[in-house]
């Protein structure tokens, strides 16, 4: 398309025919552009076990192509009718404690079902045949976020499934056994068949195998997604199909799906009683855009007010919602998309809010619909252009899954540390792209490693070389303590000797701070002095240098680490290789240093203010309750000012004197 997405997701079948010509009389007026069709609709197409139902949907396809807006049209299988369920309860999930689930809600199957597969596999062939020639059909939309409830299935099929995986990956039960180290607590198998998924136990499980199942159930929902996407491409080899992610998806390894769609897309919804939303926000628009290899990604899901699955459902103030899609805009989405289009009157999703509220068109909410619809509609030129990062942030779903574990050092957010780090280069206009440990570094200027926990050997190689061929690598805590097997790397952690070597420290210790006393006592505090002088949060390490060419920057005061290393810099190479060990209150101070030792300017911006460059635009974004200033121009709270500019590097100076496109 040469504009660029704007709509939602639209359920006709929850409405009368009545409303539907009024439908496409508004979406017209707010410009939408797409809609996504048919994504719970499998009990309203396939009513009985293969008696299909297709001119309600025929009728709406015609309709939105006569109104000029484009169809993502869903494979519609995310919620199996009930007939289904009933006939064949094996399509049931089962938690780990045994309980199997029931009807009555959504995503009610397992993804290692073979009954599941096999209607769901019928329904797509059908629902293909019908529409591949249609005229509004712009993409498929496979099933729906896949994985977000039943994250993981511990049902029998599931059980066989997971041998089959462990089979494929180890050959032979001897290798798996020295892999997950089962002479650790008498675990040791004697065959593939003795293995179970890891259901409810006595106590901590074992870690590799907790691994291994994380994995496994990523990849089997992946396998969902895959079957359904071959039969479209038989089918429909020219329309481009996706299915929408969840932005920092504990459960599903993006870094793996993404190869498998024609183009990413991402549902994220902001609390907007949290500070931070418009922080994480932003890491996750970085995230699709890096999941899709820098290409234009589309933001598939939002909402334009209060969800309904919160403790307290907080509206999104005035403006926001602006602010959140033209955010997504600047770090390269093609387009903004809503869930949903007309707000349901019954169901678990009434009070969830829509481009369309239940007051009807003349409301705050619908005004902003059109208002945005227009404002997007501008913005065309845009539709295509790319952007450079100068920094990329190690994000890995294998250190994810193994940080948050049990039986571990301390219970650690994966999230909330990457946060830290993606924030602070936010706070100064420097873009970031989120990459693999094993990506191809050599085009960013630095690259930062937090709590990275397992690295292979290729991996810690790959961040040693980067290093030395002229890189600024910083490695953070919990960095390189476990390899892929989630055995300890020995002699320092770090990944083994080779990223040892070029850090040119050992860690001997970690010393997480302490958590408030059952006394109610206060917490204990960690101080650094030097570099990021002040309070540390969470973490401490014993730190031996073993380099002499090591710089300590920083270290901690008081208690078992007084006078030890908290922050080193190691010349190698051409290069610099970092190392925090810890969490430190005044993270900006350490990233103003890496940033200058990489080359890249980058000062602070006025708090609240996200500035970004992507195509012929500059977007100055104002997250914050009070005006902000930037170089003479005042940004009103909660507000957007788009700029034209040629510059696409969001660290040069802003121009106070280019004309001013939209401003509010």
């Amino acid at each position: 398309m040469d504009r660029l997405w704007y709509g939602g997701d639209y359920n006709p079948e929850q409405w009368p025919r009545d409303v539907w010509d009024d439908d496409v009389r508004l979406m017209r007026r707010a410009g939408v552009t797409v809609a996504t069709v048919g994504v719970f609709s499998w009990a309203k197409l396939e009513p009985a076990d293969g008696h299909f139902e297709f001119a309600w949907l025929d009728d709406i396809l015609d309709r939105l192509h006569a109104g000029g807006i484009r169809v993502d049209l869903a494979t519609a299988t995310a919620s199996p009718p009930p007939w289904l369920t009933l006939a064949h309860p094996d399509v049931l999930p089962v938690t780990a404690d045994g309980v199997r689930l029931s009807v009555g809600s959504r995503q009610q199957y397992s993804p290692s079902s073979s009954t599941y597969r096999r209607y769901a596999d019928r329904l797509v062939r059908t629902l293909a045949e019908r529409y591949r020639d249609h005229p509004a059909l712009e993409a498929w939309h496979v099933n729906n976020e896949l994985a977000c409830h039943i994250h993981h299935d511990y049902s029998d099929e599931s059980a066989l499934a997971f041998r089959v995986w462990l089979r494929s990956r180890y050959t032979t039960i001897e290798n798996l056994n020295q892999v997950w180290g089962t002479a650790f607590w008498s675990q040791q198998y004697g065959s593939f068949d003795e293995v179970m998924p890891p259901r409810a136990a006595p106590t901590f499980q074992n870690p590799t195998q907790l691994l291994d199942y994380d994995r496994f159930s990523s990849d089997a929902w992946l396998a969902v997604y895959r079957a359904e996407a071959a039969i479209l491409r038989e089918l429909t080899p020219n329309t481009p199909i996706t299915t929408n992610f969840m932005g920092f998806f504990k459960h599903a390894d993006y870094w793996a799906w993404s190869r498998d769609v024609d183009f990413v897309s991402d549902d994220h919804y902001v609390d907007p009683a949290d500070p931070a939303a418009p922080a994480l926000a932003a890491m996750t628009r970085d995230l699709m855009r890096s999941l899709a290899g820098g290409k234009p990604w589309i933001l598939m899901e939002q909402a334009t007010s209060a969800v309904n699955w919160r403790t307290r459902n907080a509206p999104i103030p005035p403006g926001m919602h602006r602010l959140l899609s033209l955010q997504a805009v600047a770090h390269g989405a093609d387009g903004i998309m809503q869930f949903q289009w007309r707000q349901s009157r019954a169901g678990a999703e009434k009070f969830h809010s829509a481009m369309l509220p239940h007051g009807g068109e003349h409301t705050r909410i619908f005004e902003q619909t059109v208002a945005l619809g227009e404002e997007l509609a501008s913005l065309a030129d845009i539709v295509g252009a790319t952007q450079d990062a100068p920094v990329g942030i190690i994000a890995d779903w294998d250190s994810w899954w193994a940080l948050e574990q049990p039986a571990t050092p301390a219970q650690l957010s994966y999230v909330r540390i990457l946060l830290r780090w993606h924030q602070e280069l936010r706070a100064r206009g420097v873009v970031a792209d989120l990459v693999r440990p094993d990506s191809d570094l050599t085009h960013y200027r630095a690259v930062i490693a937090p709590a990275t926990v397992v690295l292979t050997e290729q991996a810690a190689g790959n961040l040693a070389e980067y290093a030395r061929a002229g890189g600024t690598l910083v490695a953070a805590y919990q960095t390189g303590v476990l390899n892929e097997h989630l055995h300890v790397w020995l002699d320092g952690y770090l990944g083994g000797p080779t990223l040892r070597q070029v850090l040119g420290i050992r860690v001997e210790e970690f010393a997480p701070v302490a958590e408030p006393s059952l006394s109610g006592g206060p917490i204990p505090r960690l101080e650094i002095d030097g570099l990021a002088a002040g309070p540390a949060d969470e973490w401490g390490e014993v730190i031996r240098v073993v380099d002499g060419t090591v710089e300590v920057h920083a270290t901690f005061s008081g208690g078992m680490l007084d006078g030890l290393p908290a922050i080193t810099r190691n010349p190698v190479g051409t290069g610099t290789a970092w190392y925090v060990g810890t969490a430190p209150e005044n993270l900006g101070t350490v990233i103003a240093a890496v940033l200058d030792d990489a080359g890249i300017a980058g000062d602070r911006l006025p708090d609240g203010l996200e500035v970004i460059d992507r195509g012929p635009y500059r977007f100055a974004l104002n997250f914050g309750t009070t005006e902000a200033e930037l170089n003479g121009e005042r940004i009103p709270a909660r507000s957007a000012s788009i700029t034209s500019s040629d510059s696409r590097n969001a660290l040069d100076t802003l121009d106070a004197t280019a004309p001013a496109l939209h401003h509010e």
